[in-house]
């Protein structure tokens, strides 16, 4: 295994600070993460840093929420802000956004979002200011949704893209087409990097590490090693499995990779395209 790994993929609640209106109908996840929870395990780990991940809070939270997590400090180096871009005033919002020096990008979650919220011209004309801003996209979308997803990074090609949680493939329902002509495609396009992470939680409970291969495998093979980053996706990850799980599946499904593949998956990749200081 590599001598660090960046988590990309944190998710911090505190719900005595912020609402999170979507997490009353997961009830094993309705409750606060703090950050001393995750580092608990993390540190032990190898996890060196992270990136925290939005979590969908109530919209008029969402700059409060990246105020209160990019003032955390280590191991917290930097953060994904929530958006909304389709609202006709997001230029505004966008510009306050890019004024904290800790944001590396931004978010919309889609897969609990209609699909035509996404094809919309003004989602695609506010999504092109992130480039003068030198801010990614991070698309979270159903497997279904990934022609919705290329259709939008392809109408963007000056902003970066990274596909969360490998598409959303239904690992429990053992599905594999057509999400794996998806990814495919979304590869092809050489603004879309793609995060290795949040598998688990769509696995089923009773998951194993040959279940998740397929998926993994078809990801990294698909995008190469200098277009995939990981990511725990705690708390979400507790669904199925625990943070130190998930972690040593990671090595199980990695085993026999060069010292330089995995330095590039869990840190060197993450620093490039999230611009993540060197001791991050």
């Amino acid at each position: 295994m590599p001598r660090t790994i960046i988590d990309t993929h944190l998710h911090l609640i505190d719900q005595e600070r912020l609402r999170y209106p979507w997490l009353a109908e997961v009830p094993a996840l309705n409750r606060s993460f703090p950050l001393q929870e995750y580092w608990a395990q993390a540190r032990d780990l190898g996890i060196a840093s992270a990136l925290h991940m939005e979590v969908d809070v109530a919209e008029a939270d969402q700059e409060a929420e990246t105020a209160f997590v990019t003032g955390l400090g280590a191991p917290v180096t930097a953060a994904i802000a929530s958006c909304r871009p389709e609202h006709e005033d997001f230029a505004a919002t966008l510009d306050r956004i890019a004024a904290n020096p800790a944001v590396r990008g931004l978010r919309r979650i889609l897969h609990t979002s209609p699909d035509a919220l996404a094809l919309q011209p003004l989602f695609a004309e506010n999504l092109r200011r992130l480039s003068a801003h030198n801010l990614s996209f991070d698309l979270c979308v159903l497997a279904r949704q990934l022609p919705i997803a290329a259709e939008l990074a392809q109408s963007c090609p000056d902003v970066r893209f990274v596909l969360d949680h490998c598409g959303v493939p239904d690992i429990a329902g053992r599905a594999v087409d057509p999400w794996r002509a998806g990814i495919t495609r979304m590869a092809a396009l050489p603004n879309v990097v793609c995060k290795i992470s949040g598998v688990v939680a769509y696995a089923g409970a009773d998951w194993t590490t040959e279940d998740l291969r397929p998926y993994v495998e078809h990801c990294i093979q698909s995008f190469g090693w200098d277009r995939v980053v990981w990511g725990s996706d705690w708390p979400v990850c507790t669904l199925t499995a625990d943070l130190t799980r998930w972690v040593r599946a990671s090595e199980a499904l990695l085993a026999g990779c060069s010292d330089s593949e995995l330095d590039r998956l869990f840190s060197l990749n993450a620093r490039r395209i999230y611009r993540l200081g060197a001791t991050s």
